[in-house]
């Protein structure tokens, strides 16, 4: 069964198909951008206060992986090589910096300076297959009890069971993913 997930951006889903991007890197964008949209809903019901740009996680949610598309070789393989690529392909396309930035900090989340936006982008990228990482969401409490001045247990309590409940889904969305070819267009 096909899941219904939120569509893409309308700029992700343009920049993925003019990269040329393959089946399989459209659809990991879509599953981890609905991952994305997910927890953008539950700040938004549980945190309304929290200044979050939402369009920028949206789009790099989608995007986040484009420099697969320049090296496709971690489209079956692990590699961290796409993540400066994706920037430099984006910011080459004419993509603001404030936007291209998800690919490289998508797997560079624990610089110290990353922006709840970016941290809430890895966390989808994790998240949408399974993956739970005790470090990358303890960030994510701190930064909301930080700024909400809110107590961190609190914040972590109703986060874990929000990153449980999608962490649940993950077969389906892992399935989903698989059914797309790694090579040939989106488009075929």
């Amino acid at each position: 069964m096909t899941l219904v997930l939120e569509p893409l951006p309308e700029a992700g889903a343009r920049v993925l198909a003019e990269c040329g991007a393959p089946p399989r890197l459209v659809a990991h964008g879509r599953l981890v951008h609905d991952v994305a949209v997910r927890l953008l809903d539950w700040l938004g019901r549980h945190h309304p206060g929290l200044e979050v740009d939402t369009g920028a996680v949206r789009f790099g949610a989608a995007v986040h992986d484009i420099g697969k598309t320049v090296h496709p070789e971690e489209l079956s393989a692990p590699g961290y090589r796409h993540e400066r690529a994706g920037e430099r392909l984006l910011l080459d396309r004419g993509t603001s910096p404030h936007l291209a930035r998800f690919c490289a900090t998508h797997g560079d989340w624990a610089d110290a300076d990353r922006a709840l936006e970016d941290l809430l982008v890895s966390l989808a990228d994790k998240v949408w297959k399974g993956a739970r990482n005790e470090e990358l969401e303890l960030r994510v409490v701190r930064w909301i009890a930080d700024t909400e001045g809110l107590p961190a247990w609190e914040v972590f309590a109703a986060l874990d069971d929000a990153l449980q409940e999608l962490a649940d889904g993950a077969d389906r969305r892992l399935a989903e993913q698989a059914r797309h070819p790694v090579t040939g267009s989106a488009g075929s």
